[in-house]
């Protein structure tokens, strides 16, 4: 996964780099100031999916700025 991909503020998914709004939630709020990413596969069964709120499979960073 590419450092200069953008995350979203709002929900965390990890999003190409030419991507104006989230594909996960339309935010337009991106940043590429993230570090750290977690691959969640199956939310419903995951921990840390449930600690982050995350409900659909996808790439999320971990921490935001």
């Amino acid at each position: 996964m590419a450092s200069n991909r953008l995350v979203c503020r709002e929900c965390h998914l990890v999003n190409e780099a030419d991507s104006e709004t989230c594909d996960a939630c339309a935010s337009s709020s991106l940043t590429e100031d993230w570090a750290g990413y977690v691959v969640i596969a199956h939310p419903e069964e995951s921990e840390i999916a449930t600690e982050m709120q995350v409900t659909e499979p996808g790439a999320y960073a971990l921490k935001v700025r």
